[in-house]
């Protein structure tokens, strides 16, 4: 299984419609919530260069935002 961590925040649209598909797919992973979390949200910023959400990270590897053709390329999902 990989390691997949998603750095998000409760008022994210777009970070509850990444963490759906991965629950959709059976994947497990870490929900980080960045607005309470300023050591992970400065973390997410340190591997990402970006302060919008989500970020993904899957092994080590960063994609922004919901790119479910990305996250799906990763984690070898064939439509």
């Amino acid at each position: 299984m990989p390691e997949i961590k998603v750095y998000s925040t409760p008022a994210c649209p777009y970070c509850y419609t990444v963490k759906a598909f991965l629950d959709e797919q059976g994947f497990a992973y870490e929900d980080i919530d960045v607005a309470e979390n300023a050591r992970a949200r400065e973390e997410m910023v340190n591997k990402s260069g970006q302060m919008g959400v989500p970020v993904v990270e899957i092994d080590g590897q960063i994609v922004i935002g919901f790119d479910k053709e990305r996250i799906s390329q990763i984690l070898g999902i064939r439509d």
